[in-house]
């Protein structure tokens, strides 16, 4: 096995800020006011997490995006220092995501739109090698967020496949909910996506499906065949469906200190190994790794990857 690289997994997508504010046990009633007792402003969005947690863990990789040109452009951009440099800047604010926790551990997000919605494919492009090295890996969050990139979607899958990226995609959950229309659209451009990263209810939502089997072997199936539908199950782990084997993977119980972000950093771990060329069962353990330490930890933390290789050659 060979356990260097000189891959690159690229994170294109919402990269924004998170305005968390906990805990909150009920709404307020209009026109008045409670105290939360916590808050934290940081870079968020799917991809912004995923980066960061990359970036923790001593892993090659690029954050692919764009920025706006307000007082918390500049915020922003400088927790991406070996990226943003490459960031075409859209006259317009910041894409903001003010997210609120509830007891039950919850959470609830309020967002404007904002610079992450004028993403294009041009941007994007343009950021990205126009030929990949054997390994690199190109990783689409906020499909659905990133409007006018996520219009062009297919041409993008297209191009990406064409340049001999392998592709993953985290869809996240579509605002305005699922639907048949939007099904079929998706189905346009499955077949150019190798990795497929969902939670429990976007896999059941996309799929139109009642049951987890069902929606993962049916997504799965829609795919290039490369790679599979990993569907992210939080505290009991994550299941894979490929066209070689289904397969489950546990997670240990930890105690849970802040859980957004946790798919976003599933998804570090989880392409982590496979650009250190490691099979997909050991993928998923990667992924449910790096996701407990960060959501058991304040400030969060993450394993690098040779922490992660290790506890892989001891199991």
């Amino acid at each position: 096995m060979n356990h260097s690289t000189v891959a690159t997994l690229y994170v294109v997508g919402n990269i924004n800020v998170d305005l968390i504010m906990s805990t909150l046990s009920d709404w307020p009633q209009r026109g008045t006011e409670v105290m939360l007792q916590h808050s934290e402003l940081r870079p968020g969005g799917s991809a912004g997490n995923c980066a960061l947690a990359l970036e923790a863990m001593q892993v090659p990789h690029r954050a692919i995006a764009n920025q706006g040109n307000d007082g918390l452009s500049h915020w922003l951009a400088s927790h991406f220092p070996h990226s943003a440099k490459q960031w075409p800047r859209y006259a317009c604010e910041t894409s903001l995501t003010v997210g609120v926790t509830h007891p039950d551990n919850e959470r609830s997000f309020l967002s404007n739109y904002g610079h992450i919605t004028l993403l294009t494919v041009d941007d994007v492009l343009a950021q990205l090698p126009p030929q990949a090295i054997p390994g690199d890996i190109v990783l689409l969050c906020g499909t659905f967020l990133c409007l006018e990139l996520y219009a062009h979607y297919p041409a993008l899958l297209a191009t990406l496949q064409q340049r001999g990226f392998c592709v993953a995609v985290d869809t996240g959950w579509p605002p305005a909910g699922w639907s048949d229309a939007l099904r079929l659209q998706i189905a346009a451009w499955l077949a150019d996506c190798d990795w497929l990263l969902l939670n429990e209810v976007e896999a059941l939502g996309l799929a139109g499906a009642e049951l987890l089997e069902q929606s993962g072997k049916q997504l799965s199936a829609r795919l290039s065949g490369r790679g599979g539908c990993v569907i992210k199950c939080g505290a009991e782990g994550a299941r894979l469906w490929s066209a070689a084997s289904v397969q489950f993977a546990a997670a240990q119980p930890v105690t849970v200190v802040d859980t957004i972000g946790a798919g976003d950093s599933f998804n570090a771990g989880f392409l982590t190994a496979l650009l250190y060329q490691h099979s997909s069962h050991t993928a998923l353990r990667w992924g449910i790794d790096v996701a407990s330490q960060a959501i058991s930890s304040s400030p969060r933390r993450y394993p690098s990857w040779q922490q992660l290789q290790l506890s892989n050659e001891v199991r």
